[in-house]
């Protein structure tokens, strides 16, 4: 019986290979953005990486894109309030301010989650936003709140597990079997799960080939 949200299978030798060969190129800081006003033209596919703070989202796209200073990590967590862009060739990455602060004031939570909803409801060229969950924690309720505004947003959703080189065996199972039941509920979301280590390397010949295959 096939599992509901299963891993996604790692790309074929050559399709592994076009996606190797453009995240090699250089990717450039584009700008970061606090109003709609401010957004990029949207004259290329976009993808964007949404997650709680301290998720390890800086981490992913730094290795992803081989560029370690690229998405600049804080160890503060909610610090960074902005919708940052990056370039590729012709794809612009999108790395969402992370939420689920717990020290930001609340009139920054509100403007922040108002930026959000905007963006999301109102970027045509969005092609996929991947949802990141730490592999040691699941999906808790804040990540919920976002599933639901991607759901209402029509925006597809794909989950991506970090840190997937940290979690016990024994408790691999029991987590998966968490993040599958939450995503039943979500009729946006991507039916395949991403598991990467941005430590170690596992899992992203898998994300580069899926955000490659989607530029078209």
């Amino acid at each position: 019986m096939m599992l509901p949200f299963p891993l996604a299978p790692e790309p074929d030798d050559i399709t592994a290979e076009a996606a190797r060969k453009f995240f090699a190129g250089e990717t450039t800081f584009v700008k970061g953005v606090v109003a709609m006003s401010g957004l990029p033209a949207a004259d290329r596919a976009e993808v964007c990486f949404a997650g709680r703070s301290n998720v390890g989202k800086s981490s992913l796209i730094n290795a992803l894109t081989g560029r370690k200073g690229l998405a600049r990590a804080s160890n503060t967590p909610g610090r960074t309030q902005e919708i940052n862009f990056f370039e590729r060739d012709d794809l612009y990455i999108v790395d969402l301010p992370g939420y689920g602060f717990a020290n930001a004031p609340v009139a920054v939570v509100e403007k922040w989650q108002r930026l959000l909803k905007s963006y999301l409801s109102g970027r045509q060229t969005l092609r996929r936003a991947f949802m990141l969950i730490d592999s040691r924690h699941g999906v808790k309720p804040v990540d919920e709140e976002i599933m639901t505004l991607l759901d209402r947003s029509a925006v597809p959703f794909q989950v991506v597990l970090t840190k997937d080189d940290k979690i016990k065996e024994k408790d691999r199972d029991p987590m998966l079997a968490q993040v599958r039941k939450a995503l039943s509920k979500h009729p946006a979301a991507f039916p395949e799960l991403i598991a990467t280590s941005s430590e170690k390397g596992l899992g992203l010949p898998t994300l580069r080939s899926t955000i490659h295959g989607l530029r078209d």
